[in-house]
Order: C-alpha cells, then sequence, then structure tokens
C-alpha cells in the first residue's frame, strides 16, 4: 500500500514537471531538444552539497561545462544504474566534446552512502563522474529547490527508496535547460548536450 502511494506521488510530480511554465526561452528559443525544455525556470537554480573529498560544490564549479544531474541512491537496482551507464554512453558519444560534460550524481540516502562508497559508485562508471551528499536537512532542502521527491521504502529488515527519475541538464552558463526523461537514449541526450555545448 505504502509502495502503490509513494509510486503515484512520483507520477504526479512528474506531470507537475511536465507542466512548469516555458517562460523565458528566449534562451533557447531557435533549438528543439529531445528533452522537456524547461528554460527559465524557477527552480534548480543552485545547490550547496559535499563531494566524496569533503569539498562544498556549487554550480558554479562546473561553469563552462554542460552539467547532467541525477538523484539517485547507490543499493538501487535498476534506475540508478541505467541513468549512470547511460550518462557514460553519452560521454563517448560525444568524442572530444565529452571533456566538457560533467555528470552529477546525488544521493538521496545519507544513511548508508558514504563518501567511500560514493566515490567507488560512480567512478565504477566513469572516474570523471561526481558523486554529491549532504545530510538529511541539506538533502531535503536540495531535493525541494529541484521539485525531487524520496521516500524510504521498507523491504524486510532493510529498505529501499522510491525517488524522482529524470535528469536535469544544465548549460555552460550555469542555467538550467533541460528535463530528461528516463525513457529517452544515450543518442538523444548526446543530441542535446551538443547542442547545449554549441548553442551557448
Amino acid at each position: 500500500m505504502n509502495q502503490r502511494v509513494s509510486r503515484r506521488a512520483f507520477v504526479l510530480a512528474g506531470a507537475t514537471l511536465a507542466l512548469a511554465p516555458l517562460a523565458g526561452c528566449s534562451l533557447g528559443s531557435a533549438v528543439s531538444f529531445n528533452g522537456a525544455d524547461i528554460t527559465g525556470a524557477d527552480f534548480g537554480r543552485d545547490f550547496r552539497l559535499t563531494d566524496p573529498d569533503g569539498r562544498e560544490r556549487t554550480l558554479a564549479d562546473f561553469k563552462g561545462k554542460v552539467v547532467l544531474m541525477f538523484f539517485g541512491f547507490t543499493q538501487c537496482p535498476d534506475v540508478c544504474p541505467t541513468a549512470l551507464a547511460r550518462a557514460a554512453e553519452v560521454k563517448q558519444l560525444l568524442g572530444p566534446d565529452g571533456e566538457r560534460l560533467q555528470v552529477l550524481f546525488v544521493s538521496v540516502d545519507p544513511e548508508r552512502d558514504t563518501p567511500e562508497i560514493l566515490r567507488a559508485y560512480t567512478a565504477a562508471f566513469d572516474p570523471t563522474f561526481l558523486a554529491l551528499y549532504g545530510d538529511s536537512a541539506r538533502l531535503a532542502e536540495t531535493a525541494k529547490e529541484f521539485k525531487v521527491i524520496y521516500q524510504k521504502v521498507p523491504t524486510g529488515s532493510s529498505y529501499t527508496i522510491d525517488h524522482t527519475a529524470v535528469t536535469y541538464a544544465f548549460d555552460p552558463q550555469g542555467r538550467l535547460r533541460l528535463k530528461l526523461s528516463h525513457s529517452q537514449n544515450a543518442i538523444e541526450y548526446a543530441a542535446d548536450v551538443r547542442k547545449l555545448l554549441h548553442s551557448a
């Protein structure tokens, strides 16, 4: 029952995001994307999270790169590893432009995702991918800013986490531009990233 309710919440959240106002499309009105163009959105403006080396990170650290940002957890059985494997394929498809792509994986499981576990997890997909985390309060604040929902679901003596499964894309100026669906493929993602890199 609990799981059914939480899944419904994520469907509703996705619908809300899809209907987010697209005002301010002047930044990229001449460009069409595979993902949802949310240029000018009044959310996802910045974050303040910690990397596995203990450094505080914000969007300003990645200026000059397209940032793909995904929320998940290392014990996720399917959605999260699929998202990171796809991101690794995107980087490969970009060729030399892949050097200007930064993938960020934000943990929604501060209890279990230690810095060491996060570092090893992202490195298994690509050594340049960066995991970020915060305590429960910082995570809640960040998730609210990015309209991400996450919820523990008990499974026997442990738990899993239901969470919003979208990838956000920021342009090289650090502006939120796209909401990419989990159902899209690496070719579609790469095409959008390339457009952001070359239309800025």
